[in-house]
């Protein structure tokens, strides 16, 4: 099957051309102008444009007709992916990708003419996309036939969720140590391997699923298993007889989604039936992740335009045939959105915390609730740290609390905790606010809607709830409104709020700004405050006064309503009611945070918190300003909210301890996870990886690439990530060196067949990044924190880890004020190795994996060498010596056995001796 449309490919190792006369090469002035006067079938439009230079490049997306044509599935976005996902064989090379294209397109196309799967309302969906011009409607159009009967549409097709009674309590059960043991043989299987350090594991975690003696302490178990050791089955086991037992759920929270997703697939061990895992496994996650069926109702009748239009029609697709409707993370392919503009996606979810709940024609459809209801049925409920703590900070679910709660990445708990419990008080939080309270303003598009609006019924209903309301919308108009920044830039404010903001950029670039920065953010500590500052929160704090009195008193009007019951109160309009309580209490709870805040600015230091003015921007480009606050130890709410109403909590990690090993450590682990603020001293237990580090790994500390010199660091990179053929990850303490090196690399090893990828740089989302990355073996990715702690490739797709410096953390207030109380350098240090220990552990992820750690700075202090597991060889090399070793250690016959290993503690010039 033909297309009268030629293909592009565009990669950092040439452009070509493909069409009936066959595949030639090109520059990028002619690809340009043939993409701006011809529709070109391509792969991934934004990252050919950004490769061309063209960032207007648009033309017939294969990424999109997959879409179309498989919805809820997955392809990793590359010509080599397409081709295993349309079963064509791959490309050879760059300069057969475009020929490819062309048969990728008549494989999808020619999908419609036989056993389609997806088939049911494809063909509304390609009329309504041939309606909105879409590229491939005319071809889409030709070969979807319209059914012989009507079929049923989006709204009509999806189930509707059922009401359960309420759950009954947990009850009381003891789990013995070999009860878990025994629970875990089953899950591994008879036949499999013992594994000495995993039996022990889920032996340990059992304690934290025993009956709690004492109000307010419960049974915590700190365990620190290493990689390879096993320890999601190892919790797995306990978790799963206590749940079948007690009859109540275990929340199992990690802190990335990609271990959400590792999770899930683990559960196929505990309900190999598919129908049951459904029933008794649940993934949750926050609202802002799952498509709001109002919103795409919205969209689909004209809410949305252009290209966000289209992005809706095949978003609509997906929902058809989503297994949750999550999209983040979920079914619905990561690069979707990307391939349109930004607000696009955002707006098809409840991020402005508008849900109406039983007041929405789609409340029973609802993927939101839908999970809710699932997650209070089910057995285990797979979480993440940030829900966990917003659902016992302020959730609605206060009856199907759970008792039990495994946080797996542990050493996360400080970090969620200081976001979620932290207090910012700045343009971009104040004029969200003004939009819930106000809705569109200025003619604003869409079915957003403002308080009054939403519930409307009410203030007909209750006089007292209609001043409230109407007290609220006015108090609203004091806050920032659109158009803030400039404002602000000009000196010209309006409102107090704005002139509050305005006061704290001005002492913000008098006291933190340096000659030569490069334009990022700028913080200064809340002391002192100068005279305007102080001058402008005062009517600030009253304008906010004026704002929460009445949110509170319409809080309660609607408590009052729910005990009064009118005859209107159906269970429905019961359920809105109290969605309109708990989101109101929310902002309410913001207000008052707010107003804490501001009388900190000319009073007393408040000695638990860190205050602190900053304007946040991005190379020289302002993008908010505020004013903030952070718990000094976060882990103190998270103790009174999270652990202490717990009845057992078990925290476990690989690196719990921070890279570290000793008991003193084990005083930062319960530092970090709120363990000190209970009553009853946590359960230790750890158990060292059973990988063989000496044999299959080493670290190299390169102790001649100058510091800050990003020609050297470039050149260091590219001989290193050549001497390993690929399969390198790349870490970077900042994006701005990041992007350089990417610029200086990226045309050069891809004419060695070596991609390179990049987060900051590449317009594609990081977990579709990780999946490219680890679907070629020869290409390598480079990245920042995210990278550093969420990557899971195990094999040859990743065998060299190298980071560009120690990663020592930001200087910042916040962080100056912990490091004071917190020891100084020592705490300093601490961070660092948990950072070294996290990036090691990208590297060896199971017992056959093998590779080499590189870090690029000669002052690497010796202290922070315990980082790294024991007996793991450690030298100080320079880079030809390093690139020798890289070389000779990852090529497939090279022995890894490291001879005359230093050890931890290696110290700067000494070396390994010759290679072997």
């Amino acid at each position: 099957m033909s297309l009268p449309h030629p293909a592009l490919h565009a990669s950092h190792s040439g452009i070509w051309i493909a069409d009936a006369a066959g595949t030639r090469a090109i520059g990028r002035g002619e690809a340009i102008r043939l993409a701006a006067d011809t529709p070109v079938i391509l792969l991934n439009a934004p990252l050919v444009g950004q490769r061309l230079g063209y960032a207007e490049l648009s033309g017939l997306d294969l990424l999109e007709l997959f879409a179309f044509i498989h919805p809820a599935r997955f392809a990793v976005p590359t010509p080599a992916g397409l081709a295993r996902a349309v079963d064509l064989s791959p490309p050879d090379g760059d300069e057969d990708v475009a020929a490819f294209l062309l048969e990728a397109a008549a494989a999808l196309l020619a999908v419609p003419a036989g056993n389609w799967p997806e088939r049911e309302g494809a063909w509304a969906s390609a009329q309504a996309l041939f309606r909105m011009r879409w590229p491939w409607g005319p071809a889409v159009v030709e070969r979807v036939a319209k059914p012989a009967r009507d079929e049923r549409w989006l709204f009509s097709r999806l189930p509707e969720w059922e009401e359960a009674p309420p759950r009954p309590a947990p009850r009381t059960v003891t789990l013995l140590p070999d009860e878990a043991e025994e629970r875990l043989t089953r899950l591994t299987g008879a036949g499999a391997e013992i594994r000495p350090g995993q039996r022990a594991f889920a032996a340990a975690a059992a304690e934290a699923f025993g009956p709690r003696s004492v109000r307010d302490a419960p049974n915590m178990v700190l365990a620190e298993a290493g990689t390879g050791i096993g320890k999601t089955l190892g919790y797995l086991a306990p978790a799963s007889l206590w749940a079948e037992r007690a009859g109540g759920p275990v929340w199992i929270s990690t802190f990335t989604k990609a271990l959400q997703r590792q999770l899930s697939q683990e559960t196929e061990r505990l309900f190999p039936d598919a129908a049951e895992r459904r029933v008794r496994v649940v993934t949750r996650k926050g609202r802002e992740n799952y498509l709001c069926l109002l919103n795409l109702e919205d969209a689909l009748q004209g809410g949305f335009a252009g290209r966000a239009a289209v992005l809706a029609q095949l978003v609509a697709r997906w929902a058809a045939y989503t297994a949750d409707g999550d999209m983040v993370g979920g079914d619905l392919p990561g690069w979707l959105p990307t391939l349109f503009r930004r607000n696009g996606p955002a707006a098809l979810t409840d991020r402005r915390g508008e849900c109406v709940y039983a007041g929405c024609p789609h409340y029973r459809k609802c993927f939101i609730e839908r999970a809710a209801r699932a997650g209070a049925q089910a057995d285990i409920v797979i979480a993440n740290h940030a829900l966990v703590m917003v659902n016992a900070a302020r959730g609605r679910e206060l009856n199907t609390r759970p008792t039990r709660y495994v946080f797996d990445e542990g050493h996360h708990l400080h970090d969620a905790a200081d976001a979620m419990f932290g207090t910012a008080l700045s343009g971009a939080e104040s004029i969200e606010l003004r939009r819930w309270l106000l809705g569109p303003e200025a003619g604003g598009r869409g079915r957003r809607r403002g308080l009054a609006a939403r519930l409307s019924d009410v203030a007909s209903y209750d006089e007292a709830g209609a001043r409230a309301i109407a007290d609220a919308v006015d108090a609203a108009r004091a806050l920032p409104s659109d158009g803030w920044l400039g404002r602000l830039a000009e000196g010209q404010p309006f409102g107090p709020v704005e002139a509050l903001l305005a006061a704290a950029r001005g002492l913000t670039y008098a006291r933190a700004e340096q000659p030569g920065d490069a334009g990022y953010g700028l913080e200064t500590e809340l002391a002192e405050p100068t005279p305007a500052l102080i001058d402008a929160a005062q009517p600030a704090a009253a304008a906010l006064d004026a704002l929460v009195r009445p949110l509170n008193g319409l809080a309660r009007r609607l408590e009052a309503l729910l005990a009064e019951a009118p005859d209107w109160l159906d269970a429905q309009a019961r359920a809105r009611v109290e969605g309109a309580i708990a989101s109101i209490g929310w902002r309410a709870e913001t207000v008052a945070a707010w107003l804490a805040l501001l009388a900190r600015v000319g009073g007393p230091v408040d000695p638990d918190f860190v205050d602190w003015l900053a304007v946040d921007r991005v190379e020289g480009r302002e993008y908010d300003v505020g004013l903030h606050r952070r718990w000094l130890d976060p882990t103190r709410p998270l103790a009174e909210v999270v652990l202490k109403p717990a009845h057992g909590v078990l925290v476990t990690s690989a690196t719990l301890r921070g890279g570290g090993t000793g008991d003193g450590d084990w005083t930062q682990a319960e530092a970090r996870s709120g363990a000190h603020h209970l009553v009853r001293a946590p359960q230790r237990f750890a158990a060292a990886s059973p990988f063989d580090y000496a044999a299959h790994a080493e670290v190299l500390i390169v102790t001649d690439v100058k510091k800050g010199d990003i020609a050297e660091l470039s050149g260091a990179y590219a001989r290193l990530i050549a001497a390993a053929g690929g399969g390198t990850l790349g870490l970077f303490t900042a994006i701005r060196r990041l992007r350089a090196v990417h610029a200086r690399l990226a045309d050069r090893l891809a004419r060695d067949g070596l991609p390179l990828h990049a987060q900051h740089v590449d317009p594609i989302d990081t977990g579709t990044l990780v999946d490219i990355f680890r679907d070629d073996p020869h290409a390598s990715l480079l990245g920042t924190d995210a990278l550093r702690d969420g990557v899971d490739v195990p094999g040859h797709s990743l065998r060299l880890v190298v980071m560009e410096g120690v990663p020592w953390p930001k200087p910042g207030v916040l962080h100056a004020a912990r490091r004071l109380v917190g020891g100084g350098s020592t705490y300093d240090d601490r961070i660092v190795r948990a950072r070294l220990a996290q990036a090691f552990g990208r590297l060896i992820r199971r017992a056959d994996d093998r590779g080499l750690f590189v870090l690029l700075s000669a002052a690497t202090p010796s202290r922070l060498l315990s980082a790294f597991p024991d007996g793991t060889p450690i030298a100080r090399v320079t880079l030809d010596e390093a690139v020798a070793r890289v070389s000779a250690r990852l090529s497939p016959s090279a022995p890894l056995a490291i001879p005359g290993s230093l050890g931890h503690g290696a110290h700067a010039g000494e070396t390994l001796g010759e290679l072997p």
